[in-house]
């Protein structure tokens, strides 16, 4: 019948008789739309807050939606969509650590993130890869901002000094953290990992993150414990220097708790991070030897505590460098070698072992701060590219 009266407008005289049904034939139809909208509306979004919040899935509101909520604290009047936005990647890194995909992770990158367009260069590089392994890796490049320093001596990471020859300045270091972290999306479209060294930094990056690590110096420390509670992608929580498991497990019962407590001087509830799990990175013991603690052994002990832990989505990342390797960067394929192994001899192991983390960058080792050698990390040594391509694709193989 509406069709008719389409029709009808375009014929002398009758027109504006279909001209005029029709303008009331609109009208009634938007009154019913709006009725229906809102009646609708809220409930329809927060059934859809809910979906996505059981597949850890971080979204927000955009479009119309969005600048009604900002300007109107409603929905627009004439607007009767629902337009939210969400990260697809964020989605399929996070049904890695429930199980739902057996995709493996490779986090890889410099140690510390120094120079914009040699990380950018680099993750560009690490993209053309990303698409040839894309059916079994999903790689997580590290773009790590802030560096912990044992003694808090020497260069702390771009935060502190956006140039590591001048003195720190960290307003542009974290007006350079971020630009880093966007040029790198908008080139690659691959969303990175950092390190977690101060908490109050997290809303500069909240955004634009995948993953994010807690270090060895910082997982006992209870407000990186409870911040972590509060976000909602995969974190890991690495090993303490000592090495003592049940530390990292109870940051791992910590941050998959929900808290009350005080953040950047507000009181603040968190709901429980289901992804945070465990980083083996290796231990140091008293006689400051270089303890690794990514055997087989290790792992199926891992395995035991994480039954008697009952913590929720069991899974652990491979530290690759630092005291799992003794810092001998050129280890680090080696030691993936034997973790795929063990994987591929324990389905309980291959459940458990979600992915490994490497440093590396363009060109091999370190060097000083003065030294000024493109692509090359001025703190810990790393796997120079040639070498990182080969381990990328000998992991793929052996998955």
């Amino acid at each position: 019948m509406i069709e008719y009266f389409y029709f009808l407008r375009k014929v002398p005289l009758i027109g504006s008789l279909g001209r005029f049904i029709l303008k009331k034939y609109d009208a009634i139809c938007f009154r019913r739309r709006k009725r229906c909208f809102l009646s609708c509306g809220n409930e329809v979004l927060q059934k859809a807050k809910n979906a996505l919040d059981s597949e850890n899935v971080l979204f927000w509101l955009d479009y119309g939606t969005l600048l009604g909520a900002y300007r109107e604290h409603d929905f627009i009047k004439h607007d009767f969509d629902l337009d939210i936005g969400l990260w697809l990647k964020d989605a399929e890194i996070a049904k890695v650590f429930t199980g739902e995909s057996d995709k493996f992770l490779v986090i890889i990158g410099p140690c510390s993130a120094d120079n914009e367009d040699s990380v950018c260069d680099y993750i560009n590089r690490l993209a053309k890869v990303q698409e040839k392994v894309s059916d079994k890796i999903i790689i997580i490049p590290r773009i790590y901002t802030n560096k912990p320093r044992t003694t808090g001596e020497g260069y702390k990471g771009i935060v502190h000094q956006p140039d590591p020859e001048k003195a720190p300045d960290l307003l542009e270091g974290l007006i350079a953290m971020r630009k880093m972290h966007l040029r790198s999306i908008a080139e690659t479209h691959l969303f990175a990992a950092d390190e977690m060294l101060y908490p109050e930094n997290w809303p500069y990056i909240a955004d634009i993150l995948s993953y994010v690590a807690v270090g060895a110096r910082s997982v006992e420390d209870q407000q990186h414990r409870l911040t972590i509670s509060g976000i909602d992608i995969p974190c890991g929580m690495k090993n303490p220097t000592s090495g003592t498991l049940s530390i990292m497990l109870n940051s791992c019962t910590a941050a998959q708790g929900s808290h009350t407590f005080m953040y950047r001087g507000w009181e603040v509830k968190t709901d429980g991070n289901p992804l945070a799990h465990t980083i083996l990175r290796g231990a140091v013991n008293k006689h400051d030897q270089s303890m690794p603690n990514y055997h087989y052994e290790d792992l199926q002990l891992l395995l035991e505590m994480y039954d008697q832990w009952g913590l929720k989505n069991p899974a652990c990342i491979i530290d690759a460098n630092h005291a799992n390797s003794n810092k001998k960067y050129y280890e680090q394929p080696r030691i993936i070698s034997e973790v795929l192994h063990s994987r591929s001899v324990s389905n309980d192991i291959k459940n458990l072992v979600k992915g490994v983390m490497v440093e590396s960058y363009i060109e091999p080792g370190n060097q000083t701060i003065h030294d000024h050698v493109y692509g090359k990390s001025i703190t810990d040594p790393c796997l120079g590219w040639a070498e990182s391509e080969k381990l990328i694709y000998d992991i793929a193989e052996k998955l």
